[in-house]
């Protein structure tokens, strides 16, 4: 089991803590908080308190960087510099230049990183991974009521860069264009933005983030040829139809028929891949120790997590 420390005691903190409490791949050792209102809440004879950063730092084996956003390459590079691995909520860090220092320091110090983009572990986005084999078009909503708690940065930070780093893993071609819009409604930084990314091999992903909305929404969709792949992050349920051609054997009574305007008849039909019932927040982490136990790299890696970084603050800049 590998050692691990929480550094950030806050709502998504509470939630690291409980889970590597409970996780028979870990080994909880206690939490950090600067913050003795956060540190008074969560304190008892199942949570270590540690004192300061370094003394945590050096007894443990992986940091858990849960804490706001602004920190993060602070606690990072020491834990780094200490040899440690560290995982790194997202955004991985404030700036895309903190973001490659990390990279490059946990390079030379030979240790691992992941980055917490949590929907890759999402079970729905796991379902349908072995469908979505070319891309071309794709639309991502993340809609969230507001809420004061990550209003410090822009809402591509907060929620777009979930749906920026899933297009990014699925679509492997350099980008070509991009085009964004936001707008101030609430906070200091954008509220609600859209986003247009045009990549060299013709794929377009159009992307809308909101966090004043009346509801919460975590919907992708991806159109590809012969194929529709919808995802619900939130629901964990998932809608992929496709299409081939009609054999000589088809049954036209019982079967699903389309004719396109060249008369080239096309058969519908639909997949319903199981979908494992997990929580996503334990299995990054517990796949982040496989990864330290197995010397392999991280499914969310460092440098995964700076170029999704740098991609959302290319939309900020674009938005004005």
């Amino acid at each position: 089991m590998h050692k691990i420390g929480v550094f950030g005691a806050g709502h998504l903190g509470k939630t690291h803590l409980k889970i590597a409490d409970a996780s028979k791949k870990l080994d909880l050792v206690g939490f950090y908080d600067p913050n003795p209102e956060a540190v008074n809440k969560v304190i008892s004879d199942k949570y270590t308190f540690f004192e300061s950063p370094e003394a945590l730092i050096n007894a443990v084996d992986i940091v858990d960087i849960v804490t706001p956003t602004l920190s993060h390459y602070d606690v990072a590079q020491k834990a780094i510099r200490a040899n440690k691995h560290v995982f790194i909520e997202k955004p991985l860090s404030k700036t895309v230049e903190e973001a490659q220092k990390l990279v490059a320091m946990a390079d030379a110090q030979g240790v691992l990183g992941q980055v917490g983009h949590v929907e890759r572990f999402n079970p729905a986005y796991q379902a349908v991974l072995p469908s979505l084999t070319d891309p071309m078009f794709i639309e991502t909503h993340r809609l969230s009521e507001f809420n004061p708690r990550g209003t410090d940065v822009s809402v591509v930070l907060d929620l777009m860069i979930h749906d920026i780093d899933i297009v990014l893993s699925v679509i492997k071609s350099p980008i070509k264009n991009i085009h964004a819009s936001g707008v101030s409604v609430i906070s200091e930084t954008p509220d609600i933005s859209n986003a247009r990314i045009e990549f060299e091999n013709g794929c377009v992903a159009n992307f809308t983030a909101s966090r004043i909305s009346l509801k919460k929404m975590r919907k992708s969709r991806f159109f590809q040829k012969n194929a529709y792949i919808a995802l619900d992050f939130l629901t964990k349920q998932v809608e992929i139809v496709k299409m081939k051609d009609v054999s000589p054997d088809t049954n036209e009574d019982l079967a699903l028929l389309l004719t396109n305007a060249e008369g080239d008849k096309k058969q519908i039909y639909f997949e319903n891949p199981a979908i494992e019932k997990i929580n996503p927040i334990q299995e990054e982490l517990e796949h982040f120790s496989d990864c330290i136990k197995n010397n392999k790299t991280p499914r969310v890696s460092l440098k995964d997590g700076a170029r999704a970084l740098e991609v959302a603050y290319q939309i900020i800049d674009k938005m004005g």
